[in-house]
């Protein structure tokens, strides 16, 4: 893991236009600074989709059905998917996903602890790798059910979005389905202080990735000389995250020498905000049909029940 780590992010930095891979800012640190962000006023996907799982719960375990094997992409602290076990009823197992071994574990043991009943087989993984699952699992599963909440598919490459979603069609096979959080394309103003908090934690989670590099490849980053930046590009339809520098500088990462011009920075995520209709051909151009749907009026967020065609 530290040596893709540090292919990865040296590649990245050493670009004409600096960038790093997304997943690399949910380490430990990371992971728990992504918790509190959920926690904030501005940030509203993880509101919206916390009140849609709350009033129709019992709408989307009746639509999935019973004896399914939920698998979770990326699922962190586990907080949404007690909406779902609530209702859900005769699982066949649950098998969260995530990159971050600590948070994975941590969740997994208070699931554990809260549904004991629940076959639990938590997976250490990029959601983004070919997952290959122990055949056990789908020993007794009527059907394979992907969650992937938060809207997360708004921080893959319109590209990579298609690629996973097709993948997990092959994953989920026959009569497979994938519930999946959405945020629809709403006005910057709005979407722009939800990556921009007050508080700045966003800030500090953005800018963990350089102590992250500091401390795993002995870079020589000095944080106070990065600021944290996110704005909506809407040629695009999507928030970008980065890190500027704020002057002319070089820093050592191992061996590597890397140079910043003032004002330059390190793009680090994208967060795409899609159109219904815009999704929906991503969907089916990816193997699936939509067969259900539920939508926040508010916040403009959409949860998708999608079905492998």
């Amino acid at each position: 893991m530290k040596l893709t780590f540090e292919v990865e992010i040296l590649a990245g930095l050493k670009a004409l236009r600096k960038k790093t891979p997304p997943k690399y800012l949910y380490d430990d640190a990371g992971s728990k600074l992504f918790e509190q962000i959920c926690e904030l006023e501005e940030y509203y996907p993880y509101r919206a989709e916390v009140e849609l799982l709350q009033q129709h719960a019992a709408a989307i375990a009746a639509r999935l059905g019973e004896g399914c094997l939920l698998l979770e992409f990326g699922s962190g602290a586990s907080v949404k998917t007690r909406l779902l076990l609530d209702h859900m009823t005769q699982l066949a197992a649950y098998a969260p996903i995530d990159i971050s071994h600590a948070a994975l574990m941590d969740a997994a043991q208070r699931i554990a602890a809260a549904y004991p009943d629940v076959v639990l087989h938590p997976i250490c993984s990029d959601f983004m790798a070919e997952l290959e699952l122990p055949e056990h699992l789908y020993r007794g599963a009527r059907r394979a059910v992907g969650f992937f909440p938060g809207s997360t598919i708004g921080n893959l490459e319109p590209g990579e979005a298609q690629a996973f979603l097709v993948r997990n069609s092959k994953l989920l096979g026959s009569k497979g389905m994938m519930l999946i959080g959405v945020d629809l394309l709403k006005p910057r103003e709005v979407v722009e202080a939800a990556y921009n908090d007050r508080q700045g934690v966003t800030a500090q989670f953005n800018l963990n990735l350089l102590r992250r590099i500091n401390q795993e490849l002995n870079g020589k980053f000095e944080l106070a000389r990065f600021r944290h930046h996110a704005t909506l590009n809407v040629a695009l339809g999507r928030i970008e995250m980065h890190l500027v520098s704020l002057e002319a500088q070089e820093v050592n990462v191992g061996e590597a020498k890397i140079r910043f011009r003032q004002g330059e920075s390190i793009h680090t995520e994208n967060s795409y905000k899609y159109e219904p209709a815009q999704f929906e051909r991503l969907a089916v151009a990816s193997g699936f049909e939509v067969a259900d749907q539920w939508s926040h009026p508010e916040w403009s967020y959409r949860l998708y029940c999608l079905e492998v065609a």
